[in-house]
């Protein structure tokens, strides 16, 4: 169903069951998937593909330009995957340079008032609470979650399966597995073993990802060494999934605070 109020621009592509609400506006070059829900006032804008059954809430804006000075208004994107929800006031940026993406996978849950700035890449099932702030470049894991009213510093890496807490400030990678301490700039809490156990990792797993936690964080090796130890444990996949993402941290990682335990919690 849509709305006789709702304003679609000569040109924008709907699938098939897609409902558009009173006062909701697609623009010409967007494209909404099958099973689309836009509620009233939602807006998605030139340059962005929804997959589908995707639903935009009340206020939320897909696929505006970048906040960014350099921005020359040539043609970039946005391009969202399946079964993701944007409730009211979400904001995602389309790319900063020509041609590029900010992409969100399937089955992203981004809360009210959280937003993806110009070039994102944010993977599937990812949750971003209440007024979670990713900048410009900011990559996020699969199954990571971002605490609300967190704001992660633009070309950072949050690993999958990683948490954030609320109100932190991310200036620094966050490895995958690992959560952060409340209220914190960048400081590590230890692993994010509530969230492994609900993805179903089992305690062996959990034993081989604390492992490789320990080796990086609780070993006194500097980096170095710890990604060459890592690389050496062949019979532990999660060691060779922390030694690329250090591989790849140019911003350094986040580390524990000075009243962080000794180890991480149980496994």
């Amino acid at each position: 169903m849509i709305h006789p109020t709702a304003i679609l621009e000569p040109g924008a592509q709907l699938g098939g069951d897609v409902q558009i609400g009173p006062y909701a506006c697609v623009a010409a070059t967007a494209r909404l998937g099958d099973g689309c829900v836009l509620a009233p006032h939602a807006v998605v804008l030139d340059h962005t593909t929804l997959g589908a059954r995707c639903k935009v809430h009340s206020g939320a804006v897909i696929g505006d330009l970048p906040q960014d000075l350099s921005f020359k208004d040539e043609p970039s994107f946005v391009v969202v995957g399946d079964d993701c929800t944007f409730r009211e006031g979400v904001t995602i940026h389309r790319g900063t340079k020509p041609g590029t993406t900010t992409r969100i996978g399937n089955h992203v849950y981004m809360m009210a008032n959280s937003h993806a700035a110009h070039n994102t890449e944010v993977g599937d099932h990812v949750v971003m609470a209440n007024g979670a702030l990713l900048a410009g470049y900011v990559s996020v894991g699969e199954r990571a979650f971002i605490g609300g009213g967190t704001g992660v510093h633009q070309f950072c890496h949050v690993g999958r399966l990683a948490m954030v807490a609320a109100c932190c400030m991310i200036s620094k990678d966050l490895p995958p597995f690992c959560s952060t301490a409340s209220a914190q700039n960048s400081r590590l809490a230890g692993l994010n073993l509530v969230g492994l156990r609900r993805a179903g990792f089992d305690a062996a797993q959990r034993a081989q990802i604390k492992q490789a936690f320990n080796l990086v964080y609780r070993s006194g090796l500097n980096l170095t060494q710890a990604k060459e130890r890592l690389r050496a444990d062949t019979g532990n996949p999660f060691a060779a999934e922390f030694a690329e993402f250090l591989d790849h941290a140019k911003r350094g990682i986040c580390r524990p605070s000075r009243d962080a335990s000794d180890e991480p919690a149980d496994a």
